[in-house]
């Protein structure tokens, strides 16, 4: 069985090609999702040529032989389940699009993920997170604004580096943000995510990182801000997160998505409701949110069966 290839050597097969073109304009699918798609289906290649077997000849059995050889690789549950639905997808796009008279993949289910409660911060831990983060330097100011925006809103980390000037709302508190499938939502500032925007704005913050001359006029409008001046990209948040969390002894255990996480858990520990949770969140499916609800569940009953007279206790 040929072991699985993340970056074959030969080019991107025209189908692939195809595919990736008809997400990005017909279904606005975010870059990210598409560079995904990508690796995936480059991935999916890799292994048909290692058969001598091109893309419109697989067969079902295929498809099955890979997802064997990604699972003894030691792939994640939920790295196989998403080449899988790449895979899935490409053949109903071929299918639809005349390349193809049968879907030969599509009798193979997809694999299903275990669902694991999300692993949230403690409110405690929170707060050693933002106070850490002292003093008027424009980094300082940019990186708190970062973080306070993070678990303030739960927004996604390719939401926060995707934001303009032109979407804040300073005045009403609120900022506008395009999330999966380009879909648009507004959501609330709170007052300390708000306090920590205006400081990066302030002239010893932004303003005195704009560069002389940008590389990109795209970046003018850009709210977060690198070294260089141009535009926070996603990888740069992600290591703005995880050094400021090394330094309060975090280390592993913080990541943007962490942030997420504990911003939906704290607001349903304290009472908000589910569906203004799914609201903020930019959840398409209720379901999706609801997975919160077991973290929140299991605080309870935690709580009740320390403190409760005629609990049993936790054991």
């Amino acid at each position: 069985m040929p072991a699985p290839r993340d970056t074959p050597a030969q080019p991107v097969a025209p189908e692939v090609r195809d595919l990736l073109g008809w997400l990005a304009a017909e279904r606005g699918r975010s870059p990210n999702t598409i560079a995904a798609y990508k690796r995936d289906l480059a991935a999916w290649s890799a292994h048909l040529a290692a058969t001598g077997t091109r893309i419109p000849a697989a067969r079902s059995e295929d498809l099955t032989a890979w997802i064997a050889a990604l699972r003894a690789a030691g792939r994640a549950p939920a790295s196989v389940r998403r080449g899988v639905v790449a895979v899935r997808a490409l053949y109903r796009f071929l299918v639809e699009d005349g390349a193809l008279a049968v879907d030969p993949v599509r009798d193979v289910e997809v694999p299903g993920v275990p669902r694991g409660l999300p692993k949230a911060l403690t409110e405690a831990e929170v707060e050693l997170l933002l106070g850490s983060i002292e003093g008027g330097a424009a980094t300082d100011r940019r990186d708190r604004a970062m973080l306070e925006v993070l678990y303030g809103t739960g927004i996604r980390i390719s939401e926060l580096v995707g934001l303009s000037l032109g979407d804040l709302d300073l005045q009403e508190r609120s900022m506008r943000v395009m999330g999966k499938g380009r879909k648009e939502r507004i959501v609330p500032l709170g007052r300390l995510a708000h306090a920590a925007l205006v400081e990066w704005l302030e002239p010893a913050g932004r303003p005195s990182m704009v560069p002389d001359r940008r590389q990109q006029r795209s970046d003018e409008a850009a709210l977060l801000l690198n070294r260089g001046g141009g535009r926070l990209s996603r990888q740069g948040a992600w290591a703005v997160v995880q050094r400021r969390g090394s330094a309060v002894g975090l280390g592993a255990k913080l990541s943007p998505h962490v942030l997420r996480h504990s911003c939906a858990t704290h607001l349903l520990d304290h009472g908000a409701d589910i569906r203004v949770v799914q609201e903020l969140l930019g959840h398409a499916s209720l379901s999706t949110t609801q997975v919160y609800t077991g973290v929140s569940h299991a605080r309870l009953r935690d709580a009740y069966a320390r403190a409760h007279p005629r609990s049993g206790g936790t054991g």
